[in-house]
């Protein structure tokens, strides 16, 4: 009995990381938008806070990705149609980063400066958080998409 529970145990403990980190299947914080190709306006702007406490160090090892988001995506793009070049951003007053979890389930992530530019992009499901550095939250800042 005493081994079940000290297995019991572990597996709680060992799944409580996957916990803290983003959740690509929760809901949105600000949001979704359906997006197709040649869209208007372009760009498309969304006024969002950024942060969070969820260490990205923490959630994907020694990739090099630093700063902290929050365990839901922040914004929900569903993207369709053909397009040569889709890029995903962050204007703010303060050191931003982008992670985005894209349609195929690869994850990216960018720092200085928050964008991302997908070539041929996917059809499909873009889950987007943009996080901060130092456990920060509410920092205001905007969520660009644009084809250009």
């Amino acid at each position: 009995m005493k081994v079940l529970f000290a297995a019991a145990a572990l597996s709680v403990l060992a799944a409580a990381p996957a916990l803290a980190c983003p959740n690509w299947e929760a809901s949105p914080s600000f949001g979704q938008i359906d997006l197709s190709a040649g869209f208007m306006p372009d760009p498309y702007v969304r006024n969002i806070t950024a942060g969070g406490r969820y260490d990205l160090a923490g959630c994907f090892g020694s990739n090099g990705w630093g700063g902290s988001v929050a365990s839901k995506p922040d914004f929900d793009l569903y993207w369709s149609g053909n397009s040569s070049a889709l890029t995903i951003s962050v204007n703010s007053g303060s050191d931003t980063v982008l992670l985005i979890n894209a349609p195929d389930g690869e994850w990216y992530y960018s720092d200085d400066p928050a964008a991302i530019t997908f070539r041929s992009p996917q059809q499909g499901l873009y889950d987007i958080w943009i996080g901060s550095y130092g456990g920060h939250s509410g920092i205001p800042g905007q969520l660009v998409i644009t084809e250009r």
